[in-house]
């Protein structure tokens, strides 16, 4: 017989509710859910019981964007498969979706085979793929449909930024999302004006303006604007594709997808911590070169924008016009990584660590009432499992679904900082020093305990790769 575990005397929430009810896992998947107290005059018995009195039962987050091993301007993510999800296991997380990367020029199945390598055997937690592909060409789209098909890979990322990486031009852009319109699957837009930015860029170093902070003016937002607006365009000729953009973090960004989801089109948002939280002022601006901590792409915002990004993004994940909150994971160390670009802002590899942190983060926005309990759960477990193609296998609490479980202390503490809280590989925070109102208690992969007891007792290779299905979600 399959081992049992019951959760008893905590508080289930889901996107709809909260539930005093006991979570009975049977193997590697919930049972049954049992009125609380219920296990008892049913005789049921179990190998292990887990009391969250006084806690949240939720379902396990899901970061639908993160990138381990990346390479990106000469150099390398930081967190391999194994130090990122174990990282993200301490952070509730129970499943990754990652990106493998189709550069200009090379061969989209190689690419798939190179990052499914890379990550085979390493995960502690279950993962899945979206594909980049930096290259269109014929045999690029023939591909999307070889991968919705045969892979499990039904969302493809494109980039109106980077040129000369991973750059494509509208026509490129319009032709796979005709592919997508065919074939089912999502297309993920990184929304900003790639051309124009990188004039802007060459500007300010011409100037003699290389600090970390011009990382953010030579990015407007307006640029992020109207790269969403005509990815959106774009998508409605192609057919009204599911369009989903990645890590919004500017209000006309947001102005645009709005209007587009009023219009009743397939355009979904997702945003990251950094954008709710982090201004150019306070990080990206600090003296030196300590800024670089924080470049990241689209960049942290000013706080003295004529709009108020921060209000905005948090309006729209209660309106749901952000469906999603993931992390863009995409760590690297201040040396020999971040300090590539020390007098140069344009050298300084873009990405930030937040894969262990957003669950945490994001409960901080339930304490300070931007949004709610059941609203945390959905932006970041719920609706990233259907808008991927993982539900109910994923993101619910509910008998079948994998028992990927944690249980959230409403009364602990977290304080993240390198001396603190922090697994995930890279010798700084970039979340140094915050403070949340809650904690990490327990997590369960497959219904196998990952951390219990501030202890991380998961193993390397539990997590299994996860073929998706079609987003579920729709307009």
């Amino acid at each position: 017989m399959m081992a049992r575990t019951l959760i008893k005397n905590g508080t289930v929430v889901s996107p709809t509710g909260r539930h005093e009810v006991d979570v009975l896992i049977e193997g590697e998947t919930i049972l049954a859910l049992l009125e609380r107290g219920k296990s008892d005059s049913l005789n049921i018995t179990a190998d292990k019981v887990i009391d969250a009195t006084g806690k949240f039962v939720v379902p396990g987050g899901i970061d639908v964007h993160t990138h381990m091993e990346l390479p990106f301007g000469g150099t390398n993510a930081s967190d391999t498969f194994e130090t990122g999800t174990t990282a993200a296991a301490w952070g509730g997380v129970t499943t990754i979706v990652d990106f493998a990367v189709q550069r200009y020029g090379e061969n989209v199945q190689e690419s798939l085979a190179t990052w499914h390598k890379k990550a085979a055997g390493n995960c502690s937690i279950d993962y899945a793929f979206h594909q980049i592909i930096g290259g269109i060409d014929e045999q690029a789209l023939a591909d999307m449909d070889y991968l919705v098909k045969n892979e499990g890979i039904t969302s493809f990322k494109l980039f109106m930024a980077y040129p000369g990486v991973f750059y494509s031009d509208d026509g490129q852009i319009l032709r796979a999302m005709q592919q997508a319109s065919n074939n089912g699957s999502t297309i993920m837009m990184h929304a900003e004006n790639g051309i124009a930015i990188d004039v802007l860029v060459q500007q300010h170093i011409a100037r003699g303006e290389t600090d970390p902070k011009y990382h953010s003016y030579s990015r407007p937002s307006l640029l992020e604007g109207e790269a969403t607006n005509r990815a959106i365009v774009l998508s409605k000729v192609a057919g009204n594709v599911p369009l989903y953009i990645v890590h919004m973090s500017a209000s006309e960004a947001l102005n645009a997808l709005s209007e587009a989801r009023h219009e009743g089109l397939n355009v979904f948002g997702e945003t990251c911590p950094q954008y709710l939280y982090m201004t150019l002022e306070d990080h990206l601006a600090q003296p030196g070169f300590e800024g670089a901590k924080y470049v990241c792409s689209p960049p942290i915002r000013s706080k003295h924008d004529k709009h108020n990004h921060h209000a905005d993004l948090w309006k729209g994940l209660r309106m749901n016009e952000l469906a999603v909150v993931s992390t863009d994971h995409c760590p690297f160390c201040m040396k020999d990584q971040k300090e590539l670009g020390i007098g140069n802002f344009s050298k300084i590899p873009n990405g930030m660590g937040s894969v262990e942190h957003r669950m945490e983060l994001i409960y901080q926005g339930v304490v300070q009432g931007e949004i709610t309990l059941e609203r945390w759960v959905e932006t970041c477990s719920t609706s990233p499992a259907r808008m991927f193609g993982m539900y109910p296998q994923k993101g619910i609490i509910a008998p079948g679904s994998d028992a990927d479980i944690l249980v959230w202390d409403p009364n602990g503490k977290t304080k993240i900082g390198v001396n603190d809280k922090h697994h995930m590989n890279m010798d700084h925070s970039s979340w140094e020093g915050f403070k949340v109102d809650g904690k990490v208690d327990t997590v369960l992969s497959r219904g196998k305990v990952v951390v219990e007891k501030d202890k991380f007792t998961g193993t390397k290779g539990h997590g299994k790769y996860i073929k998706r299905g079609l987003c579920q979600y729709l307009n």
